[in-house]
């Protein structure tokens, strides 16, 4: 992976989605769901802490879930 988009961790991710206006959903399993209603458009990001660490393709699929991109993402989560 590049030194660019270092692994994340599920706590970073939360932390990021918290900052972005994500609120977690009710959980019933390992998978949780974080939700951000903007304009009548409803953006549902699912997180899977025990595949942590999240790396290149879970990053995108996240930010993509997330309506961003992948490097603003990852400046929320690392911040």
């Amino acid at each position: 992976m590049s030194g660019q988009y270092p692994p994340l961790t599920c706590r970073e991710v939360k932390r990021g989605l918290k900052k972005l206006g994500f609120e977690p959903r009710t959980q019933k399993g390992s998978h949780e769901q974080w939700i951000k209603d903007v304009s009548g458009h409803r953006y549902k990001v699912t997180v899977d802490c025990p595949k942590e660490p999240f790396t290149g393709d879970l990053i995108s699929s996240m930010a993509s879930q997330a309506g961003i991109s992948k490097k603003d993402f990852y400046k929320a989560c690392r911040e």
